[in-house]
């Protein structure tokens, strides 16, 4: 059998649940697919998703660390960057940036200081 593999799924840190909602659900435009706790005090983990990229959101400080870079090639920025814009979202204002490495490029903090970069490949 030959080896495959598929898409990586990136963890990221959060503190907040309420935060993390706000910039992944209600600004990025994500949906929560599940998320557990192992009891009611416990930290959450949960999957988020959006157009088949998928991302694992974890309290646990055992997970990952915070501060992650996160780069993400994908088709349709400028719609993209117009929807993010128009949810006039009060701590980001993206800019679309032309990359040396031949892409265009809306880069996002989120409120735990993990970096996703939302690329679309130019086309020449």
């Amino acid at each position: 059998m030959a080896v495959t593999f598929e898409a990586p799924i990136p963890l990221l840190r959060i503190f907040d649940v309420p935060k993390a909602r706000e910039f992944y659900l209600d600004y990025l435009g994500f949906s929560v697919d599940w998320e557990h706790r192992f009891g009611d005090t416990f930290p959450i983990y949960m999957q988020v998703s959006r157009a088949g990229l998928i991302f694992h959101l974890t309290e646990h400080h055992g997970g990952c660390c915070p501060g992650a870079a996160v780069f993400i090639w994908m088709s349709g920025i400028e719609e993209f960057h117009q929807e993010l814009v128009s949810k006039n979202y009060p701590r980001l204002r993206p800019g679309i940036e032309t990359m040396f490495y031949g892409a265009r490029c809306v880069e996002l903090i989120d409120p735990f200081g993990n970096r996703l970069k939302f690329n679309e490949r130019i086309e020449s």
